[in-house]
This record gives structure tokens, sequence and C-alpha cells, in this order.
């Protein structure tokens, strides 16, 4: 006798559960009791299970078990993937053109084009000469030992990916601080991106996509890194002082100007943080996509761990790390430039 038989019994489904009633071959424990002439065997409240579904189908066959849940969410994913890959493969196409336009650049110009213009960038952007001096040995560093390839390709699919998180992110950011009712619907959606583990963002995607595709690790580093940037620009945008939208209003600004020239600028710091930890996290998932055919360092990373070449996974986790700051120094020092230009503007 099942522990939870009475449950069924006492609301009088004993006939259906006897539908798919079968003989299943005795345990130890039933055998033993049988051979003693016990005709029950009682479960002493240390033992007690759980009323889980496994539990519950042990006294009644026709409850369904947990893998029957699994099982079904399987089958109900695959019976509506044929025409969810109709519908998303045009869509997603431009982003495999992107990310693979982006990948064939970095690695068709000779790095003494790449470096230069790279530290061009950096200056144009940071205005620090220290800053400009620590990127290009870094590089430098990467080329010796000829991580530059690796290094290079990590960098196209972040540029990539956190230009499309910021496009469509800032906006989307935008739209919550103007409308509660959006920033009530979308919260919950972005709880959910931010706390799901980013190995469950690859599962779905591999069944819709083909892993020579780059839109299927594209897509899982966008879903992975837009969520700090659409917060934080909803943030900023909430955050804008009421007076000073008062006084745009006093001015007669229409919705559009106070947008664009209020708003957002006050707003800003708070964006390129944003802007900041996509960048950042793009960075994290790109070596978590080289589990789906994502190149740069990660795939080194990957090669160290399914090899056993410590040295081989160490020198490229080092190489990320080396990449992760120079990414963070440069996002931090033009936020930084950012906030002293605003307190000068203020003075």
């Amino acid at each position: 006798m099942a522990t939870y038989d009475f449950v069924f019994d006492k609301l009088g489904l004993k006939e259906w559960c006897a539908q798919n009633q079968t003989e299943t071959p005795l345990s130890m424990r039933e055998l033993l009791a049988r051979s003693r002439g016990d005709t029950e065997s009682s479960t002493s409240i240390w033992e007690l299970p759980f009323p889980s579904m496994d539990a519950l189908n042990e006294a009644c066959r026709s409850f369904p078990q947990s893998r029957d849940l699994t099982k079904g969410l399987e089958n109900g994913f695959l019976s509506i993937k044929d025409t969810l890959s109709i519908f998303l493969d045009p869509l997603t196409q431009p982003l495999s053109w992107f990310l693979d336009g982006a990948l064939h650049i970095m690695q068709i110009t000779p790095w003494w084009i790449m470096i230069p213009l790279m530290l061009v960038i950096v200056l144009l952007v940071t205005k620090s000469w220290k800053l400009v001096t620590f990127v290009g040995i870094s590089i430098a560093g990467l080329a010796f030992i000829d991580h530059y390839d690796y290094a290079m390709q990590t960098l196209a699919i972040i540029f990539v990916c956190a230009f499309i998180c910021v496009l469509f992110g800032v906006p989307i950011g935008i739209a919550m601080s103007r409308s509660d009712r959006m920033q009530r619907y979308t919260i919950p959606i972005l709880d959910m991106l931010q706390t799901l583990p980013p190995f469950v963002y690859l599962i779905p995607l591999i069944f819709l996509f083909s892993v020579t595709e780059s839109k299927l690790y594209g897509i899982a580093i966008i879903l992975y890194a837009i969520v700090p940037v659409i917060r934080l620009t909803n943030l900023g945008i909430r955050l804008v002082d009421k007076d000073v939208i008062e006084a745009a209003d006093a001015f007669g600004m229409t919705k559009r100007q106070k947008l664009f020239r209020v708003q957002i600028p006050l707003a800003l710091p708070n964006i390129m943080a944003g802007v900041n930890q996509t960048i950042m996290m793009s960075l994290a998932m790109v070596v978590i996509a080289s589990l789906v055919s994502a190149p740069g360092l990660g795939v080194l990373v990957l090669r160290g761990i399914r090899n056993l070449e410590l040295g081989v996974g160490l020198v490229a986790g080092l190489g990320i790390v080396v990449l992760a700051v120079i990414l963070d120094r440069v996002t931090k020092t033009s936020l930084a430039r950012i906030n002293a230009s605003q307190k000068n503007e203020a003075d």
C-alpha cells in the first residue's frame, strides 16, 4: 500500500486510479513485509515523503509524474519550433550578418592598423594618455603570446552585441520611465532575464537555430546583457529633478524637447553606468557562448577544460581579465568625463 492511497480514497478517485493500475515488481521492503506476514507496511513520520508528483503517482498510476511535466514542456516546444523558426529566422538574420561582418573586419585588418585605431578611439573617448598607454601595452602583450586574433574576435562580438543592447535597451528604458504600466509589466521580464542561469539561455536557442549560425550565441549574449542598460536608463530618467522638469514646462518645451534636451543629458551618467555593466555582462556571456561555437578567448578556456590543459586555460582566462579591465576602465573614465562636464556646466 502506497503512502498516499488515502488521499485518492477520500476524494473518491479510486476507480480513476485503477484505470492505469499495473502490476509492478515488489520492492525488497515489500517482499520482507510479505514474508513476515505483514499485510500493510506503515511509514514512520520521519520517513514520510513530501506529497510530490512521483509520490502521488505511486499511490495512483493515473496521476502524472514529474517526468511527464518536463516531457510535456519539451513536446510543446518542439511542436511550435518550426513555426518559431520560420518567424525568427528572417527577423534575426541581420544579427548574423553584423557579427560575421565584424569578425571578418577585425581579422583581415592588419595589427599595425587596428591597434593604433583602437588607441585613437580610446584617446578620443577618455582624453587620458595614461589609459591609452595601458591599453596599448595590454593589447601588445596579448599579441606577443599569440592571442591577438582571439582577443579581436572577442572584442568584435562584444562591440556588436553591446551596440545592439544599447540600441534597443535605451528606448525600452525611456518608454518604461514614461509609463508606470509598462514598467510594471516589464520589470518581471527583466528579473527573469537577470536571474536565469546563463546556460539556460542556450537551451531553446540550440533547438531553434543551427549551431553554425552566429545569431545563436548573439541572441543569448543580448538577452543576458541588455538588462542593466534598460534598468539604469529607466532609473536615470525617473531620478531627474522634478524642479528641472517644471522649469522646462514653464519654458514651453514639448515632451520630445524635454526628453532630448533635459532628461537624457541629466540621466546620461546612469545610462553610461548601464552601458558599462552591459559590456561587462557581454564579455562574461561570450566565454559561456563558446560552448555553442562562439569564437574568441572563450574557445581557449573551453579547450583547457576539455583537454585538461591548465596553462592554455589560465592564460586565456588572464587574457579575458585584461580585456575586462580595459573595457571597464575606458567606460568608467568616459563616465567620469561626462560627470565632470555636467558639473562644470552647472557651475
